[in-house]
């Protein structure tokens, strides 16, 4: 096991987003997952039914605990929910946020379009917690609502990431499943330049949380040492993997096979 992860997001009792998802997924990849939970949601693959938040202080003494006693090599932030809670997330992590890279996945709605956030929670995270960030991972949706800018093509997602950057994050990665592209496009934007990763568009309905894999694919890469490309990368080819081989389960946007990695001796 190498490479502690403390991740701050929001529960998916359904399995298949939030904490659930990005401690599977720190697990499958080897790592080791710690977890600071924001908010408890009421959810399953066809929508989302209640958001219940964590009050901010406790959310605060959650990340402290962790990085007391275990540490992390990486942080991953996912479901913020409130403008009190991205307040607290900053203060809690000042400590640290120059030394270990953070990776913020900007969490607005979830995949079957439901807000888990309140409003200003953009204008809070652009705020406070882009100038902590070593990467943020918007979708075009989320891009557009963090910048105010129109996305919707390869030319915009990359001027929402060089927004991003301006907001003071070290890059950007918007992703472009939402373009009806084959391959798809997802878009880094970073003080080396723009690059753009592409792979297969998969025909299925099992896309629930895979923002929330991506991301916190990324930071596990980070967490053992891998460069931002190397990590995009594998990370990438994680979730292409999980998506392939995805079990099915449930009605609507189903959950993805994170543990498709992980193999029987």
């Amino acid at each position: 096991m190498k490479g502690r992860v403390l991740i701050i997001a929001g529960s998916d009792p359904s399995g298949g987003a939030g904490i659930q998802a990005d401690i599977k997924t720190v697990t499958a990849l080897g790592g080791y997952a710690a977890a600071a939970i924001t908010a408890l949601t009421v959810q399953n693959t066809h929508g989302v039914t209640g958001v219940h938040a964590v009050p901010p202080e406790v959310i605060a003494a959650q990340i402290e605990a962790v990085m007391e006693d275990v540490g992390a090599d990486a942080v991953k932030i996912g479901m913020i929910g409130g403008i009190e809670a991205a307040a607290a997330i900053q203060a809690a992590l000042s400590r640290w946020a120059e030394t270990i890279p953070v990776v913020l996945d900007p969490v607005l709605a979830a995949t079957s379009g439901d807000a888990l956030a309140e409003k200003g929670v953009a204008e809070a995270i652009m705020a406070r917690l882009a100038p902590l960030s070593a990467l943020l991972t918007p979708n075009m949706e989320e891009a557009a609502q963090l910048t105010d800018l129109a996305v919707d093509d390869r030319a915009s997602m990359t001027r929402a990431g060089e927004a991003v950057l301006a907001a003071g994050a070290g890059a950007a990665l918007v992703t472009g499943g939402h373009l009806q592209t084959d391959p798809l496009e997802d878009i880094l934007v970073s003080s080396s330049g723009t690059r753009i990763f592409f792979s297969p568009r998969i025909e299925t309905t099992s896309t629930h949380g895979t923002g929330c894999t991506l991301a916190s694919a990324i930071a596990t890469g980070f967490a053992q040492g891998l460069s931002l490309e190397p990590a995009i990368e594998r990370a990438v080819a994680y979730v292409q993997g999980a998506v392939r081989d995805a079990p099915g389960y449930g009605g609507g946007r189903g959950p993805l096979n994170h543990a498709h990695t992980v193999r029987s001796g």
